[in-house]
């Protein structure tokens, strides 16, 4: 771990901040927001200029958010903040192996949850756009864009950062704080400098992901259709604000050199491709504004925290998109290291001691460990075309359909809630 690498700041730049946090992605704004609203101070460095942070242009990434997530946006108060044709319900979702409608598909919906449906899903530049406009509001919470951090460091007493300021690039400026949490990405260089190396996972594949008009309504039933070569989600969206025409994302995952070609196509042959894959089941589809492409590469991190510094969102954790499991993994996260670091304050103990920060990991630790490889393994089992893989993969989907405990602990993923079993069965309903 890094120590002492940095000179000693001026007397008068001691520290003015309980936690230095790096990148102002969501999970980032999430974690100085809830900080600042339990009575700390958090200073949040971001290389992005204000402008964008703003008003986050789309990405094509729509975002499934379980029921404890948007519990945690609403105590923060940005779900308050989004607009209404931002929130689509997800009511059901259907796992296609091979071609759609070749054999039956797996059906999940929120029955024995004690919820009526299996979450929700939001742009995620909505996400982002809400984000920073709950952190920017927030009394405590202090934004400083166009920072490009350049050396971090941890001593015993304190952690440091020296980062160039777009105004003036050539006069490094430095912070200091009893605690450091880089949230810049799953390439996280701060975590990086601090000596943390992570475990990645290169998928060798590219994910295509845009919205598209539909003929027919989807019903806000989410599918995955698991092609071999190809993998298809198509994720309910709500109604288009403009006409209500019915929307849909287009998630398509396939091999690099195959992406490359699939973007290349015309927007009418695109829309083509996507709807022959998905056997014409919402009519003719036309493509919406642009096609984003995104490698996919998943990431763990060694370890999600030591003496004065923690790892949060993507840093931590980079997760393939099949699960939709990636931002919930990150709110998770903020409140775990919140809980973890109010925990302390309230005690008067050290934030940044190591035993405080090793709560914060454990806990994330236990949650995300056995996702993440659930969800590698999802990946690696429903993208493998040999005979066996395939006939593995119908005696799953048949057995979670035959299986109401299987299916039930499926669902229980989804939502983040358990499921609610009768009480004559000797269990009580959890949240």
């Amino acid at each position: 771990m890094p120590s002492d690498t940095l000179p000693p700041l001026p007397r008068g730049l001691a520290s003015q901040t309980d936690v230095l946090i790096v990148g102002a992605g969501p999970a980032g704004l999430a974690l100085a927001a809830s900080l600042a609203q339990a009575g700390l101070q958090a200073t949040v460095l971001e290389q992005q200029g204000s402008e964008v942070l703003t008003a986050p242009a789309p990405d094509g990434r729509e975002i499934a958010l379980t029921h404890p997530s948007v519990a945690t946006l609403q105590r923060l108060g940005s779900w308050q903040r989004l607009a209404g044709h931002e929130i689509g319900l997800l009511r059901e979702a259907q796992v296609h192996d091979g071609p759609v409608g070749q054999r039956g598909a797996m059906a999940l919906h929120a029955g024995g949850t004690g919820v009526e449906h299996l979450g929700w899903i939001v742009p995620n530049h909505a996400l982002r756009r809400t984000a920073w406009e709950v952190a920017s509001r927030t009394p405590g919470v202090r934004i400083v864009t166009g920072a490009r951090v350049t050396q971090v460091a941890v001593t015993p007493t304190h952690a440091e950062l020296e980062y160039a300021d777009a105004a003036a690039p050539d006069v490094p400026q430095r912070l200091r704080a009893p605690l450091l949490v880089a949230a810049d990405s799953r390439f996280s260089a701060t975590r990086r400098q601090l000596g943390i190396g992570a475990s990645m996972n290169d998928f060798g594949r590219t994910v295509i992901v845009c919205r598209m008009r539909t003929e027919a309504p989807h019903g806000e039933v989410a599918h995955e259709c698991f092609g071999y070569e190809r993998t298809l989600a198509v994720l309910p969206l709500p109604p288009d604000p403009a006409d209500g025409a019915p929307l849909c994302s287009a998630v398509v995952t396939a091999g690099t050199a195959e992406a490359q070609a699939l973007m290349a196509l015309p927007p009418e042959a695109f829309a083509a491709r996507v709807q022959e894959q998905f056997q014409h089941r919402l009519g003719a589809m036309q493509l919406v504004g642009e096609r984003h492409a995104y490698p996919l590469v998943a990431v763990y991190a060694h370890r999600f925290a030591a003496a004065r510094c923690a790892l949060l969102g993507d840093a931590a954790v980079g997760m393939h998109p099949v699960t939709a499991h990636g931002f919930n993994l990150g709110l998770s996260g903020v409140e775990s290291l919140t809980y973890a670091l109010t925990g302390a304050h309230t005690r008067g103990a050290d934030i940044g001691a190591a035993s405080v920060l090793e709560r914060y990991a454990r806990a994330h630790q236990r949650h995300a460990w056995p996702i993440y490889q659930g969800t590698n393994a999802i990946v690696r089992l429903y993208t493998d075309a040999r005979p066996l893989p395939r006939l593995l993969r119908q005696a799953v989907l048949a057995g979670a359909s035959r299986l109401p405990p299987l299916k039930a602990a499926i669902v229980s993923q989804l939502t983040g809630r358990r499921p609610a079993w009768p009480a004559a069965a000797g269990h009580a309903q959890r949240p």
